[in-house]
């Protein structure tokens, strides 16, 4: 059984993509940017990625999963100084869970606002 999550983003219909998908336990979690519906999106590293964050979160949501159930976590910095507030919002999230992380820095995101941009995968139990 194949489960999709939807978000406001304006590029899923246009790049086809979704959200998250579920098969069966694994749950694939999309890139996933700072944008409010409107289009708009925060300033600043942190607030840019716990948008991020509560985009995933409601995205597992939608497919029966929790932010217990991450098992992977993926973020795209453009730039390292923002490192430590992307870590924080991380922290604040999964420090109880504490997934598999991985931090890399890329040359540019699809929008030159986005600061970060986060993946998620998580396994849900039986």
């Amino acid at each position: 059984m194949r489960q999709h999550a939807h978000s406001a983003s304006p590029y899923e219909e246009s790049v086809g993509f979704s959200r998250a998908v579920r098969v069966g336990r694994v749950v694939h979690v999309a890139g996933t940017a700072p944008i409010y519906p409107d289009g708009s999106c925060p300033a600043d590293a942190y607030a840019q990625a716990r948008r991020c964050f509560e985009i995933v979160l409601n995205a597992l949501r939608d497919v029966g999963a929790s932010h217990e159930d991450v098992v992977r976590t993926r973020m795209y910095l453009t730039d390292p100084e923002d490192g430590d507030a992307v870590g924080a919002a991380h922290a604040a999230v999964f420090s109880d869970v504490r997934p598999a992380a991985t931090m890399v820095i890329v040359a540019a995101l699809l929008d030159p606002r986005w600061k970060v941009e986060i993946e998620a995968e998580a396994i849900v139990p039986e």
